[in-house]
């Protein structure tokens, strides 16, 4: 080793020691555990004449795969990195975007040491904050190799991830699935509010080498993956999401509604507490919530008919262009889907980022449902 190298890797900073993921306390969910992902499920069901229907949680399953999910950037720590010490900002996104997976396969959630909200957002305001994204990839490794040692015994499984959560996953799959062995156990996955690379007009390629995109809804050892913009404010040049520096690659769209293309109707499970305004502004203070004077009994709502999505081609960004039904309009839809409420109008670069997942959260359900199923009759 020369001299230079050894400065520098004697200048680099250490990492914090490794979490041991054969303790329960470093899970979020585990499969048969009261913790963030046992939670009333009931959803508010509002018609378009604003007739408000409670319908019943998912009964509780024995489903044949498995779900690894990592959270987004939640955490409002002080510091660049967060702790292992889990309080409702992870807990609130474990709510909102994959306890409901609990009814089609078993679930998986490591706590891990992201990058925090509050490093995150003192960059938009044009701090200069250092973080170091290895100890959290790491984390979640370590967290997946002991999944695959302790419980995984050959079932299938779905990997699931937003914003920073898919990232990470995108390293992951890269590194420990992707041409390996422990491929061929792949049902999905679905990494929203990310870009992954692929050579124009082709589903293999680029970041995944033999990982294909999805494109019906039996297909399995695929993934699934999209960055959701409002049909009227398409992204803009510095768009965040769905974009490529490399003019021979573009980012992948599939639509969770209609894998083989075109517009669908989007089955969305929406709730609180939502970020209003976007990442930048913050999280709604609400431990309960109404519209027009009239009390929602549950956490999730489902506005069936409000929304409709496809994949298209941009200016700056391949995209799943979200249209919101307005005729007519009516408070939830204010309350839900109102560009302050999602933020954006004012920050037309992130889009709907905050809702990719809530946006079309029930066909996510149906589709790890319909892959299981293939996976089954497969293995017959």
């Amino acid at each position: 080793m020369s001299f230079a190298l050894i400065l520098a890797v004697v200048a680099m900073p250490s990492l914090p020691a490794d979490n041991d993921y054969q303790l329960g306390r470093n899970w979020l969910c585990l499969p048969g555990r009261r913790d963030a992902c046992a939670v009333d499920q009931r959803v508010t069901r509002v018609s378009v004449d604003g007739a408000l229907t409670i319908e019943p949680g998912p009964r509780p399953a024995h489903p044949a795969a498995d779900c690894f999910y990592i959270y987004p950037t939640a955490s409002l720590d002080p510091g660049p990195i967060s702790d292992m010490v889990a309080s409702s900002d992870e807990t609130d996104r474990i709510t909102s975007q994959f306890a409901r997976f609990a009814s089609v396969c078993r679930p998986f959630a490591p706590l891990y040491r992201q990058v925090t909200l509050t490093a995150l957002r003192a960059r938009l305001r044009g701090e200069k904050v250092d973080w170091n994204e290895e100890r959290g990839y790491r984390d979640v490794r370590d967290a997946w190799r002991n999944y695959l040692a302790h419980d995984n015994r050959g079932r299938p499984f779905v990997l699931i991830g937003h914003s920073q959560g898919a990232n990470v996953l995108k390293r992951l799959i890269a590194e420990e699935i992707d041409g390996k062995p422990i491929q061929h156990r792949l049902l999905s996955a679905i990494l929203p509010g990310t870009s992954l690379l692929v050579p124009r007009g082709k589903d293999v390629g680029g970041d995944f080498k033999s990982i294909r995109l999805c494109r019906a809804a039996s297909q399995t050892g695929c993934a699934i993956v999209w960055a959701s913009y409002r049909d009227t404010i398409p992204p803009p040049a510095n768009a965040l999401f769905g974009v490529s520096r490399d003019p021979a690659m573009e980012a992948a769209c599939t639509n969770p509604a209609r894998l083989e293309g075109g517009s669908a109707p989007l089955d969305a499970l929406l709730g609180f507490p939502w970020w209003r305004g976007g990442v930048a502004q913050g999280v709604m203070p609400k431990a309960s919530w109404q519209v027009d004077g009239r009390p929602v009994p549950t956490r999730f709502a489902r506005v069936p008919g409000r929304l409709s999505g496809e994949c298209v081609r941009g200016a700056h960004a391949n995209y799943l262009a979200v249209h919101v039904n307005t005729d007519p309009i009516t408070p939830f839809d204010r309350e839900l889907t109102d560009e302050p409420v999602i933020g954006d109008n004012a920050y037309p670069d992130w889009g709907f980022h905050v809702v990719d997942m809530a946006i079309v959260h029930g066909d996510l359900l149906r589709l790890v449902k319909s892959q299981s199923a293939a996976w089954r009759a497969h293995r017959r």
